[in-house]
């Protein structure tokens, strides 16, 4: 089966203001000790690795640029190991047969897709090429906006000048497939700083291929929270930062960028095939502490305690682990799939899914994507025709002008894509 692997760093320099994300500040003593967890944690799995076409590596944060290159390095070579996967660091012939970064894979027709996220102001010249080196051959850069002011008020680290310098070092190292993160709805956000941001983006040179668009989200215990509760912060209405969203929009479009998920827009041929097999319900496996993994139907997380994670006992396992693992064994197809995995002490079990609730994330995850979901699709993966299955709720939306239904899709309005939270709540 196809796999994506996702490994987290928890560590940072500063916590950015809104950041509610598992991640440590100035715990970087343990980096070291942090990395070989996570390779004892990878061999654990190899046989789940090594067994499956592994399609994306993404390595997120956190923020990955903050720790050693070195030890970005060390974990790609595991990973590389377990799974057979070659590097080809300069251009040539295929090696024969197998999984090959950089050329075409036999059996695929594509290239590994291999992320890390970087943040200006940790990253250095001499890193990014490192990165190229040892077979990344995608950025995701955490900019968020060009204003100097606005990136004071969120707790960013860096200033606009510092991205830039990221930037130009990434296009000298060799990167093509380059992400820009921007932000909406900050405070102190308006139409015309949104506008210089992505005038600014899109004029680079050379132009990115993905520009991640997320609107900012105040959660709990975060310290914007306090910020916005004191009254020193205040955020754009609702009704402007949807003006600011239908702007972005348009404007990204009218500047060649596909529009193919909520948040998300790219070059025909740079969508990020990582979120897309996650959108799609496609397999993947987390490494580190607060991972998370999807394996045949069932969710597991790994523990979110930085302390515990470091401290397990590799030879042990965690008893209520393993007696949710007896458990799924009798489960037919998931729990036998699932006597391979071996999930050790650090990873519970959040979810069991059953069919149908499979069914319906899947509704759920594929109505993020602008095209949506296909019906044929959906009856290959799950024997049903989903416009059967949910004729309930569809009707309901199609009635409320929130989704379309085609000959072979089923898709977000326009209205929808302003009230999608309302479209996936009718499948949770």
């Amino acid at each position: 089966m196809e796999l994506g692997i996702y490994v987290h760093i928890p560590f940072c320099v500063k916590k950015c203001d809104y950041c509610d994300f598992i991640s440590y500040s100035n715990c970087f003593d343990m980096q070291e000790r942090y990395v070989e967890k996570l390779l004892e944690e990878i061999e654990e799995n190899k046989n789940l690795l090594r067994n499956n076409f592994i399609s994306t590596i993404y390595i997120g944060g956190g923020t990955p640029s903050a720790i050693k290159p070195e030890l970005i390095k060390k974990i790609l070579d595991k990973i590389y190991n377990v799974t057979g996967i070659e590097i080809e660091k300069n251009k040539g012939t295929s090696n024969g047969g197998k999984k090959v970064i950089g050329n075409e894979m036999p059996d695929k027709k594509e290239k590994i897709e291999i992320t890390i996220e970087v943040n200006p102001g940790t990253t250095t010249k001499n890193n990014l090429q490192m990165y190229k080196n040892c077979g990344i051959n995608r950025l995701s850069i955490g900019l968020q906006s060009t204003d100097d002011d606005i990136l004071k008020k969120i707790g960013r680290i860096h200033n606009y000048e510092q991205f830039l310098d990221t930037y130009k070092w990434a296009e000298e190292a060799g990167f093509e497939n380059i992400n820009v993160d921007l932000m909406l709805g900050l405070p102190g956000q308006d139409i015309g700083i949104l506008k210089n941001s992505l005038e600014n983006v899109v004029n680079l040179k050379p132009e990115p291929k993905h520009i991640s668009v997320y609107s900012l989200i105040v959660e709990e215990n975060t310290k914007i929270e306090q910020r916005i509760d004191s009254g020193e912060l205040s955020l754009p209405d609702d009704e402007e930062e949807r003006r600011q969203y239908h702007y972005m929009k348009n404007f990204l479009e009218l500047n060649g960028y596909k529009h193919y998920e909520i948040s998300n827009f790219a070059k025909p041929g740079f969508e990020s095939k990582h979120n897309m097999n996650c959108w799609e319900q496609k397999q993947y496996v987390g490494f580190g502490v607060a991972a998370h993994s999807y394996v045949n139907g069932v969710r597991y997380a790994n523990t979110t305690d930085l302390k515990e994670y470091l401290n397990v006992d590799k030879s042990k396992k965690n008893g209520n682990v393993e007696s949710m693992e007896n458990k799924i064994k009798n489960e037919n197809k998931i729990g036998k799939e699932n006597e391979k995995v071996g999930f050790k002490k650090v990873r519970i079990i959040e979810e069991i899914q059953n069919k149908l609730d499979m069914e319906k994330e899947f509704m759920m995850l594929g109505l993020r994507k602008l095209d949506g979901i296909s019906i044929s699709k959906f009856e290959q993966k799950f024997g049903e025709n989903p416009i059967y299955l949910f004729r309930n709720e569809l009707q309901k939306l199609v009635e409320e002008d929130l989704l379309e239904v085609d000959l072979d899709d089923i898709k977000l309005t326009s209205k929808g894509l302003d009230l999608a939270n309302l479209v996936w709540e009718e499948f949770v």
